[in-house]
């Protein structure tokens, strides 16, 4: 009987959204599972403070969460009823241009398209197929790579679509600045040069989802998604524990199963010598992506945006032209800081007013920089900003800076300032960190659910229900 009860406990390294999702999937298929933390609050990336001043909330690391509110498993649980509440901006994403102008991907297919002028029927006809069947494409794209798809036209269709480069896919589809700009800024989300492979199809489901089930944020901070899916791991009996660094597995016990939401170099400093050495190199191998520049801001009053447009959207993307984008991810790709960086913001506070004190607004934003970068891109940013919101800087109460070293520092996984778990290069997109068994290690008691493993990195939970249905079938 003590074999059955070891074999039937769990020990999960790490509360991020796919380690708290690991443990929530073996806690409901019976299994004793603790979840351990190194750090004093839970949710990895989900997290939210006051980085600026007391009463102004700002999201950590995730701040808008399309991914979260379209993921399969995530859907199933009943994170409302511990707390969760979605708030969903009247645009996902606006993105301005020098003219004053911006291209907004509207919670609606046909209203984007009618603001896409010529571009419109262009963008409906490209993303209709995968908006309409978006539950049955979220199942095999969020799915490991060798898998028998539940819906092999559709992934074929969406395989045939994504086939070209982000940048060649903009020029064929559309043809105008607008649209062009846009399936750019949608595509940078992979933290490549646009002329890799995989960046049409970051662009692809990112507009799917937009208009699928929108880019909402979490009421109060992406802090409440985390705590939502502590309370349904409490309700089914889940131990939780935080300041709990795990430097090796051999201190928790050896007959139990142990999930490691790390990336394969943690998972090698903790675990490695239970493997053999040809195991321990690949997870050496491992590449990681460029970093994050992040800033936090507290405001005094909204931003001041030239085009009216971005005050509706929830996600601004800063970066002018597709060839501006393409040319700021080429420099960090190449391992330059670009001088006019691609810029992702985020303004919560236009329809969350629980985040600051009456009249006041928070706004986070980042850019990608290369791996490890010790520059300071705080004035880049500024500048990319003030550029579409003349007048911004002057709205400014207090500013928080984060660069590579900050973000790791706060969570290890965020290696070299990387918040992807690796990089999105096309080999590696498939072998995470290997093509077959990607969530077993040699040992047999030993595990992977970070975003190191498929289908890779985004607030959804799947790596962690795929790593957890892996030990259910052993």
């Amino acid at each position: 009987m003590d074999g059955i009860r070891g074999a039937r406990r769990v020990h999960v390294v790490g509360s991020g959204p796919n380690g708290l999702a690991a443990a929530i999937a073996l806690a409901g298929a019976g299994r004793r599972v603790v979840v351990h933390e190194a750090e004093p609050t839970l949710g990895g990336g989900a997290r939210s403070a006051a980085l600026t001043r007391p009463g102004f909330v700002h999201d950590v690391c995730s701040a808008v969460h399309p991914f979260a509110a379209g993921s399969p498993f995530f859907r199933t649980l009943p994170l409302a009823a511990h707390g969760l509440a979605w708030v969903d901006p009247p645009a996902p994403c606006a993105h301005p241009l020098d003219d004053g102008s911006a291209a907004v991907c509207e919670r609606r297919l046909d209203a984007t398209a009618a603001g896409l002028g010529a571009d419109g029927a262009r963008w409906a006809r490209l993303m209709a197929p995968f908006v309409r069947a978006w539950d049955a494409l979220a199942a095999d794209v969020l799915a490991p790579p060798l898998h028998r798809p539940r819906h092999p036209l559709l992934l074929a269709r969406f395989a045939l679509a994504a086939r070209r480069p982000a940048a060649t896919l903009a020029r064929v589809a559309f043809r105008d600045a607008p649209a062009r700009a846009l399936f750019a800024g949608m595509a940078a989300h992979g933290v490549l040069p646009l002329d890799a492979v995989p960046t049409s199809a970051f662009a692809l489901l990112l507009a799917a989802t937009a208009h699928a089930v929108g880019w909402p944020v979490p009421r109060g901070g992406a802090q409440r998604l985390a705590d939502a899916l502590v309370g349904v791991l409490g309700a089914r009996g889940g131990e939780l524990r935080v300041n709990d660094r795990i430097e090796s597995v051999d201190v928790l016990p050896q007959d139990a199963t142990v999930l490691l939401d790390v990336t394969p170099r943690q998972a090698e400093r903790v675990a490695g010598h239970r493997f053999p050495e040809r195991y321990r190199r690949l997870l050496r191998r491992w590449r990681y992506g460029p970093g994050a520049f992040k800033v936090d801001w507290a405001l005094d009053a909204p931003v001041p945006w030239r085009a009216a447009a971005c005050a509706r959207a929830g996600t601004v993307h800063l970066g002018g032209t597709l060839a501006e984008i393409a040319a700021a991810e080429r420099d960090v790709a190449e391992g330059r800081e670009p001088e006019r960086p691609f810029v992702l913001f985020a303004q919560p506070t236009r329809f969350d007013a629980t985040r600051t004190p009456a009249g006041r607004h928070v706004a986070w934003a980042y850019c990608h920089v290369p791996h490890g970068s010790t520059r300071d891109m705080t004035a880049c940013i500024e500048a990319q900003v003030e550029r579409f919101a003349p007048g911004f800087t002057r709205r400014v109460l207090a500013r928080c800076a984060s660069g590579p070293a900050d973000l790791e520092r706060h969570d290890a996984n965020l290696v070299g300032g990387d918040f992807s778990g690796g990089s999105h290069r096309l080999v590696q997109l498939l072998a995470r960190p290997r093509l077959l068994r990607p969530y077993a290690t040699p040992d047999p008691r030993v595990f992977l659910c970070s975003a190191a493993t498929p289908p890779g990195g985004g607030v959804h939970g799947m790596c962690g229900w795929h790593a957890a249905q892996a030990v259910l079938r052993t």
